[in-house]
């Protein structure tokens, strides 16, 4: 129970000033940047070339790695009182997204020799490149991150649904002033959400525009509009950080003697 104790903390939940959970840590980030770059140089014809059987046995060593680190989470994560049940504690761990994105991580490398097809296999290997998401496991920033999501999703999911209805209202305006003159570009209201997301977001990719006159005046209003529903989330989310950090010092200055300046636990 000890050792499934420390593996816990160790992978998982490290305690402060635990220096082997913290080498552990940093060793993984480092494991999975040079990963991720092998994975992008190895698309270079040249290279792969020269260093392609360099690359394979680096990466077997790295699945070796991520595939031990993986068995002991879910061996261990029982320890967490969430996890507590044998199977489905497990189970519950497993799903989560940080534990799938580890899966991930590994699956492709195996799926050559479970016989997998071969187009699929292509494609799984694609995936390799995902394993940099697992760095967002070994950051503090993604814990603030994810906090400030989950406390701003109300606000978020108002103003997708105001996105949302923007587009589909100005995807039938323009089809409405455009149809009859550009009746390929602007066939149907579907078609024409292309224009609406370009315009929105003031992208304008340029290969979809208005030419009549009403086409143009609905354009640019609704450029004109896409500038703030743009900024609506993006001035969530900076209110959201912003709460979150300040949070986080107040912790911070209240776990720490007033007079000395250290640590109160």
């Amino acid at each position: 129970m000890e050792l499934k104790k420390r593996t816990w903390e160790i992978v998982e939940s490290a305690k402060p000033g635990d220096h082997v959970s913290r080498v552990f840590d940093i060793c993984l980030m480092v494991l999975i940047i040079t990963n991720v770059t092998m994975v992008i140089l190895d698309s270079v014809p040249s290279i792969h070339s020269k260093y392609g059987d360099l690359f394979f046995w680096f990466e077997a060593f790295s699945v070796a790695i991520f595939t031990v680190e993986y068995i002991a989470r879910i061996w261990s994560c029982n320890v967490s009182e969430r996890y507590a049940k044998p199977f489905f504690g497990r189970l519950r761990f497993a799903a989560h997204p940080l534990p799938l994105i580890d899966l991930i991580a590994i699956l492709p490398f195996f799926l050559p020799l479970l016989g997998a097809d071969l187009l699929i296999v292509r494609i799984f290997r694609l995936l390799r490149i995902l394993r940099i998401f697992k760095l967002v496991r070994y950051s503090r920033a993604s814990s603030l991150i994810g906090g400030v999501f989950k406390d701003k999703t109300e606000e978020l999911a108002l103003s997708t649904i105001l996105l949302m209805f923007m587009l589909i209202v100005s995807a039938a305006l323009i089809y409405h002033a455009e149809h009859e003159v550009q009746p390929e570009v602007f066939s149907s209201i579907p078609a024409a959400i292309w224009w609406s997301v370009v315009t929105l977001t003031t992208v304008g990719c340029g290969d979809v525009y208005p030419l009549t006159a009403m086409g143009k005046f609905f354009g640019g209003v609704i450029t004109v509009i896409g500038i703030g529903i743009v900024a609506l989330p993006t001035g969530i989310l900076s209110a959201g950080f912003v709460e979150a950090i300040n949070k986080s010092h107040a912790k911070s200055a209240e776990s720490k003697c007033p007079h000395c300046g250290k640590d109160l636990h």
